[in-house]
């Protein structure tokens, strides 16, 4: 599959900071990938979304940027940000600031009608960004009167309106509760499938997003220090959790532990079925299918 998003030697300086936000970034990402990006506050993850989306450099002006990124073939250097955005579309933690208007429909439809495109292309795309996020039950309410859950999915819908090929979202369950958390990353991997659009998501409840994840991305003092499958993090031989700071799910650091201990485990599950699945194998309760 051919790279959608291309990262060349990417390094950015903040105006008011002596150090680089992040820098030597070099990463190609495919279509249809989905990729968890975590690491510690202040290592550079929301700098690295920013590029990507384009605020950086066309918002970001008094900072310095160096390298490239390359989205849907587009230079984010050499095109306005109303073109990126249609390549790119932006979820933040905080719902309430992309959340303007006085009902939920006239939210979603407020990218769209800022392209100027026709009035039955708004209507179709409104319709589509409600039917995919299952709001349509909100469309008349006023945003500032749901819940956190819903409001959120209300901003990735009027970025879904834009009909974006990459959707990167920074932290988007940080201010949810479980279950509404939940909700929003599975909205997220549906899109994938149906859509076949680009995750990039940043988000520190690893337990619930590593296995939709194609990649795990960690992001240390502004340095790419890992990318690969989330399954070979333990092949690194590094502790995350000391090294880095990420705080790797209770269930995989108790299988990384079993491998310690020297029991031949060949595989690190994800999630409690793929857990359970590994321990029947190692009893022997569930026979290989060259068996």
């Amino acid at each position: 599959m051919e790279n959608i998003v291309q990262i060349s030697e990417l390094e950015f300086s903040y105006a008011t900071s002596k150090q680089p936000a992040i820098r030597e970034i070099n990463l190609n990402i495919k279509k249809g990938e989905y990729v968890v990006v975590a690491g510690l506050s202040g290592c550079g993850k929301s700098t690295f979304c920013r590029c990507i989306n384009g605020l950086i450099p066309h918002f970001y002006r008094s900072g310095v940027m160096k390298g490239s990124v390359i989205v849907d073939g587009l230079d984010t250097r050499e095109h306005p940000l109303y073109e990126i955005t249609q390549k790119v579309g932006m979820v933040f933690q905080d719902p309430e600031s992309q959340l303007m208007s006085l009902t939920v429909e006239r939210d979603i439809a407020f990218g769209p009608e800022n392209l100027g495109l026709p009035r039955e292309e708004i209507r179709a795309r409104v319709e589509e960004a409600l039917e995919l996020t299952k709001i349509q039950h909100l469309r008349e309410r006023a945003p500032h009167e749901l819940s956190g859950g819903e409001q959120q999915c209300v901003a990735i819908a009027s970025v879904l309106a834009l009909q974006p090929k990459i959707l990167v979202l920074d932290e988007p369950t940080a201010n949810l509760d479980p279950v509404s958390a939940v909700d929003i990353l599975n909205i997220i991997e549906n899109l994938r499938a149906q859509k076949k659009i680009t995750v990039i998501i940043v988000e520190h409840r690893l337990e619930l997003v590593l296995q939709n994840a194609t990649r795990f991305l960690i992001i240390h003092d502004g340095e790419l220090v890992f990318d690969d499958k989330p399954e070979k993090l333990i092949a690194t031989n590094i502790t995350p959790d000391e090294t880095y700071g990420v705080q790797i799910p209770s269930l995989v650091r108790l299988f990384m532990q079993l491998i310690n201990e020297g029991i031949p485990i060949q595989q690190i599950p994800l999630n409690v079925p793929q857990a359970a699945s590994v321990i029947l194998k190692e009893l022997g309760l569930i026979r290989s299918s060259s068996e």
